[in-house]
């Protein structure tokens, strides 16, 4: 879910490793950063709706990735994939580095970028 520059990104990796990808985003502009071919296979909708997620073959898929640029959307979106749907895969992003602790306590992987990023300056600054 999601396919700004992280989630085509991923999207089109996972696409080129051989991988059935489905792309799901609100805006159907934003699938244009996928190839031709792999735009077939995406779904304008919104991903924290449960029919949207039926409509992309959630109920047959062992990985799903809530990259949108919005927290709350990603952990909804991820809870229903790993609760409703009981994906065994669930990866979320997150921006807000104080909300790391709620999505893993409702069992969902999350990444943050914005700690990542802050890391690896860190890094840069002390090396």
């Amino acid at each position: 879910m999601g396919c700004g520059r992280v989630g085509s990104t991923i999207a089109t990796a996972l696409w080129k490793e051989g991988h059935q990808v489905v792309v799901l985003d609100a805006n159907p502009e934003s699938l244009r950063r996928l190839p031709t071919e792999l735009q077939k296979e995406a779904i304008v909708g919104d991903g924290t709706l449960e029919e949207h997620l039926r409509n992309g073959g959630i109920e047959n898929t062992d990985a799903f990735v809530a990259v949108s640029t919005g927290d709350t959307a990603n952990i909804l979106a991820g809870q229903m994939a790993k609760h409703v749907f009981q994906v065994p895969k669930v990866v979320c992003r997150i921006d807000d580095t104080a909300r790391y602790e709620i999505y893993t306590e409702l069992g969902l992987t999350a990444v943050s970028s914005t700690q990542m990023v802050s890391d690896l300056i860190s890094q840069a600054v002390y090396s």
